[in-house]
């Protein structure tokens, strides 16, 4: 079982009902839910009427047994931007108590409608994804994920009210405030993004913020990919125990799967979410431990619910049993998106697997891009990594080994032959919300 500093922690459940449920009654009941969510979807939204028609369904009856689950057409992020602003809504607006809604950044916006019912949902599932990290109702909970129209900082803030924890709704940025705030309120647990986290703990230490004194203990992160590597780094430079947490906007917010004390793998909470894992090009579904792209579907969604929907995340699922008890299944912990696979002369590449390498060697610091540019119509890739004053101070032939290591490594793990360049610390732009990892210049170019 997972420790820090020696204490072990034993597993607690939030709803034990539902988390360890005999997989004969979770079937049941995810049938009968997938029932009722096919239903809804035929009758009151029309793209998915014209989806199934298309698949085979002469009507929603049509459907089963939980295997026809793989007959249903999948939900891409393109169909809900079609039905922008309400058209995803299956209930009337009068019954739709709030909206969240994606940036809209690199399109249309996808428009999420939630019931009161899914609000209550919601709460419940928070609750469990926090009490899984090992969060209690005395814990004080710092909640610096941003709020408004994206999911994170409202989904944790009110899992956290349902827990009875006490909520400090920080929101993102204003980083020596959050810092202040941390020590004077006395935060045992925090919530944001990893690469936050490591900002955070960067200027905490600039202003020799010692930790040891507070009662910070556990950090609940999501929203961006992050490696082992990045855990392990996080631990080093915060007192605490670092939690993977997994949602999406259009799925239902955080909430969708989470961690446990074993940290092995996230439960999905199977009762309200069924995970598959697909080719990516065929779109047949993956026996479990075989990587692909996660879809899910919705059991109780009932403003937006979605069918099979395509995350664009990469994953597999896990078929051993955990340890903590639960007997909902696993996923792995999302490390890349299938759109931010870089494919580099051929080679495919994902800025998870650079980061898993680089962190690797001591000296080298959290903060890097990943530069792609195309030079006489060949890929080139550049690593702009920070090392830490030592390092960055050291003989010319002590930085030339080490970025030989670092080379020689990327070379024989990824088949990556790329340039590294090394910067003093703070050189990266911090950021408050995601990181940007890569930076591609041949979107910029006018390339095949």
């Amino acid at each position: 079982m997972d420790t820090k500093r020696g204490q072990e922690v034993s597993p607690t459940y939030w709803d034990e009902h539902a988390e360890i449920i005999h997989e004969e009654n979770l079937r049941k009941l995810q049938f009968n839910r997938l029932q009722k969510t096919v239903n809804k979807a035929w009758y009151h939204l029309p793209y998915y009427r014209r989806k199934m028609g298309e698949a085979g369904f002469r009507n929603s009856n049509d459907l089963r047994s939980l295997s026809d689950l793989s007959r249903l057409p999948f939900t891409t992020k393109q169909d809900l931007r079609e039905a922008y602003p309400f058209g995803a809504i299956a209930e009337p607006m009068k019954n739709i108590v709030r909206i969240h809604s994606s940036s809209g950044t690199t399109g249309t916006a996808t428009v999420v409608g939630y019931t009161h019912n899914d609000i209550i949902t919601w709460s419940e599932l928070m609750a469990r994804t926090l009490v899984g990290g090992g969060v209690n109702e005395d814990d004080r909970i710092q909640v610096a994920f941003g709020y408004g129209l994206f999911t994170g900082g409202l989904g944790v803030h009110y899992g956290a009210e349902k827990l009875g924890a006490t909520v400090i709704p920080m929101s993102s940025g204003n980083t020596l405030r959050q810092i202040q705030i941390l020590r004077d309120f006395n935060i045992s647990v925090l919530c944001c993004t990893p690469s936050y986290a490591l900002y955070l703990a960067e200027v905490a230490r600039d202003s020799h913020i010692d930790w040891e004194n507070t009662h910070f203990r556990i950090g609940i992160f999501g929203a961006e990919p992050w490696s082992e590597e990045m855990r392990a780094e996080i631990e080093r430079q915060l007192p605490i125990l670092a939690y993977d947490i997994y949602g999406l906007s259009e799925v239902i917010g955080p909430g969708v799967a989470f961690e446990c004390e074993i940290r092995n793998g996230l439960h999905v909470s199977e009762d309200h979410f069924i995970a598959e894992v697909i080719d990516p090009a065929s779109g047949d579904v993956l026996p479990p431990g075989e990587k692909g792209e996660l879809t899910f579907t919705t059991l109780t969604k009932e403003g937006t619910p979605v069918i099979r929907y395509r995350t664009g995340d990469i994953s597999s699922l896990i078929s051993t049993p955990c340890s903590c008890g639960r007997t909902m299944s696993r996923i792995q912990r999302v490390a890349s998106r299938t759109d931010d696979m870089l494919i580099i002369r051929g080679v495919n590449v994902y800025p998870s697997q650079i980061e898993s390498v680089l962190l690797r060697f001591e000296g080298i610091e959290p903060h890097y891009q990943i530069i792609v540019s195309r030079e006489h119509y060949m890929d080139t890739v550049d690593i702009h990594v920070e090392v830490s004053n030592n390092i960055f101070s050291d003989e010319v032939k002590t930085l030339e080994n080490l970025k030989k290591k670092i080379l020689e490594a990327l070379k024989g793990e990824l088949n990556l032959a790329c340039t590294v360049k090394f910067l003093e610390p703070k050189s990266i732009t911090r950021s408050e919300g995601k990181a940007k990892r890569v930076i591609d210049m041949r979107k910029k170019e006018d390339v095949p």
